[in-house]
């Protein structure tokens, strides 16, 4: 069969979808049969012309794709054509589940480089380290290689194995590996423990794949034969989201049985539908707080904004990122897939979380945010004022602090990263109490220098546009303007001693890492977390509480 064939194959079998899925349409919609197959037939002839037809040759396959993401980039941005190689990823996300040897890669400085050996699985067991550098992956050079080609070479049947070699700082030599594929259960909750010094239990969250949540709940009861708590955080910030049924069941863990946690509206108005939790309550009184940012999203929104409109949690943090559009896919011929958005979320006060309006598009093509004089107000169930339509808004908003010049230089350059690398080459074994020391400090600021590092702070980048602005208005202040450069080359000679505190705390959290995981990274980082200490303190006042939630 040939590629055009092929393509007009699946041509007709998406307009044999199509007309199943318009079987619902009521009959005075019955024109828009006549339309699919009119611009399906023209749509399949032009095709077929083109890729026949053209004076030059044409890459069929190439031709096809600029016409399906043309037509998709009119529509929202969730809905998207699915190729055969994501496919695999996707399952990855809606699963949790896939075969590999545990270990997540990124280029650093130029190089495909072990970001994190995943714990309990065949990389961590058998000594892969963050930081190390990949050169081979089964006899494959990965120069050249993305960071997804690399991992793809990782994946392959359970019990098979897959040979790695690694550059390592202060090894002279690569070290080679053979690691066994195994079936890696991607986490959901990456994190369960105490506050320290408290009875308040702390739970990160990170995706909500089908096994979130078993894992939430195994998670609670391992907090609770530790400790009776007197309350609980759980910290969707960067979540993502993820599946709707495990969002509605992870609220129905702290609200009454049958309590409506969501409802999607659709196109037709026959299919809208209200999703309530199916299970009797596990922590139906325990305090709660919900911790969200701008990267919280969908499934993560569906959770804060059902415990925040049922009175059920204060939401701390930052506003979340606003995507209340609902998407299923649909498998299409060849191992392809249409993720197609096909309703909109609200809360139980009615409210949406949509964002942004993607059908009200601005001159420039992108999509229009909506004002916040044009967001409703809704009632929570306590009669607590909320709005809608911008994303979940936190009932005590807590920035996070903004980075210094200094801070966004060292992370642009993995400074913490690659450091923490050559920490770990020469030390074999740190306390778990460890701190950085002003001479660990020290050998951090010479590394710095050895580096060759330097930064731009945002006065020297304002200044340098003003020496711009005033050389071509004929302005004679060079020497003035030099003498500004000189001040401003001593102040930030000050960088490290006023910001000396976050640094230490970074770098300690980075060498931690090395030596014990990523679990005593995440503990490292909550005794400095401005938003953590917010909701601790929050639920450590009842009184407070029920006076932020609207009484009882």
């Amino acid at each position: 069969m040939t590629i055009i064939q092929r393509r007009l194959l699946v041509a007709s079998v998406v307009l044999g979808s199509l007309l199943v899925f318009l079987a619902g349409f009521r009959p005075a919609d019955d024109d828009i049969f006549f339309a699919i197959k009119k611009n399906l037939t023209i749509f399949g002839s032009l095709y077929e012309e083109l890729a026949v037809g053209y004076v030059d040759p044409v890459d069929a396959e190439q031709l096809m794709r600029t016409g399906l993401e043309s037509m998709l980039s009119t529509l929202d941005p969730y809905t998207v054509f699915i190729d055969e190689a994501t496919n695999e990823d996707i399952d990855i996300a809606t699963r949790g589940r896939y075969a590999g040897v545990g270990l997540t890669v990124a280029i650093q400085q130029g190089a495909i480089t072990v970001v994190t050996p995943i714990e309990g699985y065949s990389g961590f067991r058998q000594g892969v380290r963050a930081g190390d550098i990949i050169i081979e992956v089964a006899g494959r050079s990965v120069e050249g290689l993305k960071p997804s080609e690399v991992t793809e070479l990782f994946r392959g049947d359970p019990g098979t194995t897959v040979s790695l070699v690694v550059e390592r700082q202060g090894e002279i030599q690569p070290i080679e590996f053979l690691l066994t594929r195994e079936q890696v259960r991607v986490k959901n909750v990456t994190y369960a423990g105490l506050l320290p010094g408290s009875r308040i239990g702390y739970l990160r969250l990170e995706r909500f794949a089908r096994e979130a949540y078993a894992e939430l709940l195994d998670a609670v009861r391992g907090l609770q034969a530790q400790q009776e708590l007197d309350g609980l955080i759980i910290d969707l910030r960067d979540n993502p989201g993820g599946l709707l049924e495990a969002a509605v069941d992870i609220s129905g863990m702290f609200v009454p049985q049958g309590t409506e946690i969501v409802s999607t509206k659709c196109r037709l108005p026959q299919t809208h539908r209200a999703y309530r939790s199916r299970r009797a309550p596990v922590m139906p009184d325990i305090p709660l707080a919900v911790l969200v940012n701008g990267n919280s999203a969908s499934a993560s929104e569906i959770v804060a904004g059902a415990l925040q409109d049922l009175d059920r949690a204060v939401v701390v943090g930052e506003r979340t990122f606003g995507k209340g559009l609902v998407q299923i896919i649909r498998p299409l011929p060849y191992n392809t897939s249409l993720k197609m958005t096909t309703s909109k979320y609200y809360t139980p006060s009615g409210r949406s979380i949509q964002s942004v309006a993607y059908t009200h598009r601005a001159e420039d093509g992108y999509a229009v945010a909506i004002a916040d004089s044009l967001k409703k107000l809704y009632l929570t169930a306590s009669g607590r004022e909320v709005k809608g339509g911008g994303g979940i808004e936190p009932d005590i908003a807590v920035p996070m602090p903004e980075l210094s010049d200094l801070e966004e230089a060292l992370v642009r350059r993995s400074a913490f990263f690659r450091f923490a690398n050559r920490f770990a080459a020469t030390r074999q074994s740190i306390p778990e109490d460890f701190v950085v020391t002003d001479a660990v400090f020290d050998e951090f600021r010479s590394w710095l220098d050895d580096e060759g590092f330097v930064f731009e702070s945002r006065a020297e980048w304002l200044l340098a546009e003003l020496s711009d602005e005033a050389l071509q208005a004929g302005y004679e202040i060079r020497k003035e303007l030099t003498s500004v450069e000189r001040s401003l080359e001593s102040q930030k000679d000050l960088e490290f001693g006023r910001h000396e505190t976050r640094l230490k705390e970074e770098l300690r959290k980075e060498i931690l890492a090395r030596y014990f995981g990523e679990t005593a990274l995440i503990r490292a980082s909550l005794a400095h977390d401005a938003q953590v200490r917010s909701a601790s303190r929050l639920l450590a006042d009842p009184a407070a509480l029920r006076d932020m939630l609207g009484g009882d």
